[in-house]
């Protein structure tokens, strides 16, 4: 039951984010949130894959104090967690991947 509460914690965090990064960039104030100082892609991107890391910091050290036997460590929070390291670094997978085939789109065009 935990899992299905976690799952869907992760799923409205994503969410959140995906609200907030689609309302802080609109196409027409681009240029003026960069110039009053608000995140810009590259900034967001490296948010992105900092949490990621962080996330995945999280899981393994939550599996190595499992695995010295620290007590209050149980195996569903440590098997949530390394699910949620591995759901993060396969969405951060997929959102390198789009990056890459816009880049080789882009490049492809004719000028």
């Amino acid at each position: 039951m935990s899992q299905g509460i976690e799952f869907n914690r992760l799923m409205l965090e994503m969410r959140a984010m995906q609200t907030d990064a689609m309302s802080r960039v609109k196409p027409a104030a681009v240029e003026e949130t960069q110039a009053a100082g608000g995140p810009n892609f590259a900034e967001m991107l490296g948010q992105a894959v900092g949490k990621v890391n962080e996330t995945q910091q999280a899981s393994n050290q939550l599996a190595k104090a499992f695995e010295i036997g620290q007590s209050g460590v149980d195996l569903t929070d440590v098997m949530i967690a390394s699910q949620k390291a591995s759901v993060s670094f396969q969405a951060m997978t997929q959102v390198r991947n789009k990056l890459v085939q816009a880049y080789q789109d882009i490049m492809q065009m004719p000028v």
